[in-house]
């Protein structure tokens, strides 16, 4: 089992930058991957970008491509979410994810794959 904490959301005015981190304990760091997804305001929680075990593989969702990076630091049990070019639309909670395994090929981008998820942390852009 892992445990998830996320840290670094806040206020920024559109066009600025914010860096989200997600430290994990437990298990092995490395054996899990992970994704980072955001859920506004009467909306569906939504897939934003997973990284695989070893990080060689990055996914990201149509609307963060060229803005946001999804990184982890295996030594340091933590994954990143490097936020650039903000936008009002982004504003939501966003939530970091964890899973062994998948059921087959693509299916990073769903929520029902990853088994363990942080607490969330709130990103407000203001325009």
């Amino acid at each position: 089992q892992v445990q998830l904490v996320e840290s670094g959301g806040g206020l920024v005015q559109a066009g600025g930058s914010l860096r989200l981190s997600c430290a994990a304990s437990g298990r092995t760091f490395s054996s899990y991957a992970l994704g980072w997804f955001r859920q506004a305001p009467g909306k569906e929680r939504k897939f934003v970008a997973a990284i695989m075990w070893s990080g060689g593989s990055t996914y990201y969702a149509d609307s963060v491509k060229g803005r946001f990076t999804i990184s982890r630091d295996n030594a340091k049990n933590t994954v990143y979410l490097q936020m650039n070019s903000l936008k009002p639309e982004d504003t939501a909670v966003y939530y970091c994810a964890a899973t062994e395994s998948f059921s087959g090929s693509y299916y990073w981008g769903e929520s029902d794959e990853y088994d363990y998820w942080g607490q969330g942390t709130q990103v407000t852009v203001s325009s």
